[in-house]
């Protein structure tokens, strides 16, 4: 049963979201007893509020993986262990897993693909460490309900829906599945976890996968996690990034012409992203103050090596979705 009931009230109070918090509870208690869970731990939005559900429903018996696919932002591992590990006292596992996640992707240009190639070998490596562990049997998602309807009508396969193996050996825990993103932060809120956790901006599954378009290369990637960085930190200091739902760089498989010192360049272009939306199903385009867009792309082209170009991506949802992959 993949449909949110019509019947289910929109989380938008405390009081809703208690509620939620209540029920999800008692259904995690009766569907798991006492067993162990596996939790995927990206350390997103998602992810963080099924691990605080699940760790009020059961405690110690949700394992929280943490698997660094070298698709992370910058400093993203570092972060999750920090806030997990060292201030929630979260059962956690990290999993360095980079270059076996770059080798499998090796080659493979195609979206969908390389959307399934990232959850599937997410899940072997959950069943990897699910191996070691005694009494392991089921598997925790963050699937939200934007990620079951964007896979059922094809826009896009989700690694937590379109991309898991047939021969799954977990019965699959996904409390949140019937949420859109606005009734997540306001669950996350009530469980208590922390603003810069609740009010982080999304990022999805294939992490910077389908932000270094086509077939990844470690060069390419490491331009779009440092022009990343930079965005980030610049809209940190200019107080858009508590006002902009999500932002972002993507860079593409080609290259363009341009000059540096009287030099010809042929390098990569960096397109930007800055979208607002409530529920993730339509998205409109922010509007970034001019001065701050020229000194992004200022510092983009003076401090990413391998990039030559900074353009703005001015394209709504509909018609382009908010990834370009």
């Amino acid at each position: 049963m993949n449909k949110r009931p019509d019947s289910m009230q929109r989380i938008t109070t405390p009081e809703l979201a208690k509620a939620f918090i209540d029920e999800q509870v008692a259904e995690i208690k009766a569907q798991v007893g006492d067993k162990k869970v596996l939790l995927a731990l990206s350390g997103g939005v998602d992810s963080s509020v099924v691990a605080a559900l699940l760790i009020k429903a059961i405690g110690k018996n949700v394992v929280c993986v943490h698997v660094n696919h070298g698709l992370l932002r910058k400093g993203e591992p570092e972060q999750v262990i920090e806030v997990f590990r060292n201030q929630m006292n979260a059962n956690l596992i990290y999993v360095d897993a980079v270059d076996r996640f770059l080798d499998k992707l090796a080659g493979v240009a195609e979206p969908e693909q390389k959307r399934k190639i990232i959850g599937a070998e997410f899940i072997r490596v959950f069943e990897e460490e699910a191996r070691k562990l005694e009494g392991i049997e089921f598997l925790a998602q963050g699937t939200i309900y934007p990620d079951i309807i964007e896979s059922e009508k094809g826009v896009k396969a989700h690694h937590n829906v379109g991309g898991l193996p047939e021969d799954l050996r977990f019965e699959l825990v996904e409390p949140v599945k019937f949420l859109y993103k606005d009734e997540v932060r306001v669950v996350g809120k009530e469980l208590g976890l922390p603003d810069k956790m609740v009010y982080r901006q999304p990022f999805p599954g294939p992490g910077l996968g389908v932000r270094c378009l086509g077939a990844i290369t470690r060069d390419r990637l490491e331009c779009v996690r440092e022009a990343d960085a930079i965005l980030r930190d610049e809209f940190d200091k200019n107080g858009l990034a508590g006002k902009v739902w999500q932002y972002f760089v993507s860079i593409p498989d080609f290259k363009a012409t341009g000059v540096e010192n009287g030099e010809r360049t042929y390098q990569y272009p960096v397109i930007i992203r800055a979208v607002n939306t409530v529920d993730a199903m339509t998205a409109t385009i922010e509007e970034i103050p001019y001065p701050i867009l020229k000194h992004i792309t200022s510092r983009i082209l003076a401090e990413v090596k391998g990039v030559n170009r900074v353009v703005y991506d001015l394209t709504p949802k509909p018609n382009g979705t908010i990834e370009w992959e």
